[in-house]
């Protein structure tokens, strides 16, 4: 890694360094995003709704296998950020291989599971008669290309940690554009369906593999040797144990997805599955420049904790709240003013279509606008939990970063989806979310606004930290 570069983390106005971060990170989150959004588009209104609801129960599993290289990404970037904060590149340099291969090893074992018990995965997830087909269309054809998503999850955030943001956008654009163009070719003008919408998806996946492997070839400084692949268990704990809490965050989301299907079709319908499959997409998309703040936070607290600036690491949590909070209350506006016509992109009504496709299609312009309204409902103050639980995770924390990134959906969300449905029905769903996110705001604020001032004191001595931090210096 260029050393000038990182240092940069540690001497850089904090507002400059958090905008030089967070937007090329927003800007391929949103990209990333609208390619999920424009997929959703033309799957519903090129296939039917019924499409919809298949892809949402696939979305687990893959969500979950792709999310091991996310977890070790930014778990292992942790340890890296704080290394690079501390002058050890050659830990970086070991950190970054044993990514690599518990990435590689992990997804593989997992995609070879998941399409050796693809029946009873598919059935797990929620699927009924009336999709199931479609969906073990797509979840066998995605699964052949998961291992790259993995990797290059993984190998995103080992960039952004190198101090190179707009080459993690451009990983993320480039994939996203091109699923985007492959599913006009493989849905619309060669009519594959469903096969279709996989295709392009695993094409995707291909994209992005081929352009992190040519950054880490050509433009990277972490230049590996064959031995920091060799798994060592001091580096391999470290990078797990802040991995284990973006993996149980993902994982939590993955059952959390899973108990929703079942309980939309318990007490709705199919229908409900798509609806949900909508307010899932607009969630990754309507929150991108969170996302991206929270994202372009995570190294620059990393490092200057590392290098035990701690009026940054206080200033940076300020600075990222009040972005992020911003950017969450327009997003708010726009949500509960428009729902009805956001809904409506997503659905066709053509006379083409046959009489229970569009009949379906106004069933879900019915249905989607108000539980859009309650899953955003208390959107402007999730802004303080999320920068909360990141914080914890940036100092290398993992227990309070665990425990608080699985508030929300496990603390909260999953028992409030098994208690309020059987007298509420699936309004008793919708209304779940924002009463979570109040209380997990709640919780994370309490325990941030506690750490920063036990942790973040300026009379801190260095020798505290070291202890808190013992991997931080081998």
């Amino acid at each position: 890694m260029s050393r000038n570069r990182s240092a940069e983390l540690g001497t850089k106005p904090i507002s400059k360094l958090l905008i030089q971060q967070a937007v090329p990170a927003s800007i391929g989150i949103l990209v990333m995003s609208l390619n999920m959004i424009v997929d959703t588009i033309f799957v519903g209104r090129w296939i039917g709704p019924l499409a919809i609801s298949a892809i949402t129960v696939v979305i687990p599993v893959t969500f979950f296998i792709g999310a091991i290289g996310l977890a070790v990404g930014i778990g292992g970037s942790s340890v890296l950020s704080r290394a690079l904060g501390a002058g050890n590149h050659e830990k970086a340099l070991r950190v970054f291989g044993n990514q690599t291969t518990i990435t590689f090893i992990t997804s593989a074992v997992l995609a070879i599971l998941g399409l050796v018990f693809q029946y009873q995965l598919i059935n797990f997830f929620g699927a009924d008669d009336s999709f199931r087909e479609l969906a073990l269309t797509y979840y066998r054809i995605v699964l052949y290309g998961i291992v790259m998503l993995a990797m290059c999850m993984m190998g995103n955030n080992v960039i952004r940690a190198e101090g190179k943001p707009k080459f993690a956008m451009y990983a993320m654009m480039l994939p996203a554009i091109g699923n985007i163009f492959m599913d006009w070719i493989f849905i619309k003008v060669f009519n594959m369906g469903m096969a279709g919408a996989a295709w392009a998806t695993f094409v995707s996946y291909a994209v992005c593999f081929a352009f992190i492997l040519w950054f880490f070839i050509a433009k990277s400084e972490l230049r590996l040797k064959w031995q920091s692949f060799i798994l060592k268990r001091k580096i391999v704990n470290e990078i797990n144990a802040l991995s284990f809490v973006t993996l149980a965050r993902q994982g939590t989301i993955a059952v959390l997805t899973i108990l929703l299907n079942n309980v939309l079709i318990r007490y709705g319908d199919s229908l409900d599955i798509a609806v949900y499959g909508i307010i899932s997409r607009m969630l990754m998309f309507a929150l991108f420049p969170v996302i991206g703040v929270n994202q372009g936070f995570l190294p620059i607290a990393g490092y200057n904790y590392g290098a035990k600036k701690f009026g940054r690491v206080r200033e940076s949590i300020n600075t990222s709240i009040k972005y992020s909070g911003f950017f969450a209350l327009l997003i708010f506006a726009i949500i509960m003013l428009f729902p009805t016509q956001i809904v409506s992109i997503f659905i066709s009504n053509s006379s083409s279509l046959d009489a229970s496709t569009l009949a379906n299609n106004e069933e879900i312009l019915k249905r989607t606008p108000s539980a859009l309204r309650w899953v955003f409902a208390v959107t402007p103050v999730i802004v303080i939990q999320l920068i909360g639980a990141s914080y914890f995770q940036a100092i290398g924390k993992a227990i309070p970063a665990l425990l608080l990134s699985l508030t929300k959906q496990g603390f909260f969300l999953i028992p409030l989806l098994l208690i309020l449905p059987p007298f509420m029905g699936v309004l008793g769903v919708w209304v779940s979310f924002p009463i979570a996110d109040t209380l997990a705001t709640i919780l994370t604020g309490y325990y941030l606004n506690r750490a920063v001032k036990k942790d973040l004191n300026p009379n801190i001595s260095a020798e505290a930290v070291a202890v808190a931090n013992p991997g931080d210096h081998d």
